[in-house]
């Protein structure tokens, strides 16, 4: 379903993406993984438009969608949870969920507006409150919760639990699992590498910008030494 193939980035001078490659299958959940500033959310934003491609190409379905702008990447039907999870502050909960209510690129309409409350039901005891008023769990669950309104192919989530509560955390992954269940494709970014690797089929490592391991998410949570080498754990 999607395909990166070589894909260089820089901000300024500075090289940021290099040769990168990244592929994820339809259904499939992929973990993007990394020490911090390693390219992780520079991939994410190049493959949604808003970082510029120096060289290679991004593919949706086969059709090169490279240097797409971020609105026709979502159209394709790409969600994205951004860290720091964008929100509108000044709209009510019920406001930034319908805002971005819409049928899929392939006319599904699963995710409905009583999918996402009964999938959040925290969501539904605020959905007068404006974003601003939320705690910051409650303002995560609302922003996947957004995302899933537009009933994406693909879900992606940078950072989904950073910050968050002990017991949020848990509730965040079990949703994460449940999306995952429904057969949308995911691609996870997250500090907990261990819940990554137990919630996607496959991860590729990030280090100074190269993919530096790619492979079965199984396999890499019994290896050990290469998550040392690379993640420094």
């Amino acid at each position: 379903m999607l395909h990166i193939k070589a894909l260089n980035t820089y901000y300024g001078e500075s090289h940021i993406l290099h040769d990168a490659d990244l592929e994820i299958g339809t259904g499939r959940a992929v973990g993007l993984l990394g020490r911090n500033g390693m390219g992780k959310t520079t991939l994410i934003r190049s493959l949604m438009g808003y970082v510029a491609i120096a060289s290679g190409e991004v593919r949706w379905d086969g059709k090169n969608v490279t240097g797409a702008a971020p609105e026709k990447i979502a159209r394709l039907g790409v969600g994205y949870v951004p860290e720091g999870r964008g929100i509108f502050p000044n709209l009510s909960v019920k406001e930034n969920l319908l805002m971005s209510a819409r049928v899929g690129p392939t006319g599904s309409c699963d995710w409905t507006y009583a999918r996402v409350l009964e999938t959040f039901p925290r969501l539904q005891e605020r959905l007068a409150h404006g974003g601003m008023q939320l705690s910051g769990g409650e303002q995560q669950m609302l922003a996947i919760g957004r995302a899933l309104m537009t009933n994406p192919r693909l879900l992606i989530l940078d950072e989904a639990t950073e910050g968050l509560a002990p017991l949020v955390v848990l509730e965040i992954w079990r949703v994460i699992a449940a999306i995952r269940a429904t057969g949308i494709s995911t691609l996870l970014v997250d500090r907990n590498y261990r819940a990554v690797l137990a919630h996607t089929d496959s991860a590729i490592v990030l280090e100074k910008g190269r993919v530096v391991h790619q492979g079965d998410s199984a396999e890499l949570a019994r290896a050990p030494q290469t998550l040392a080498r690379y993640l420094g754990v």
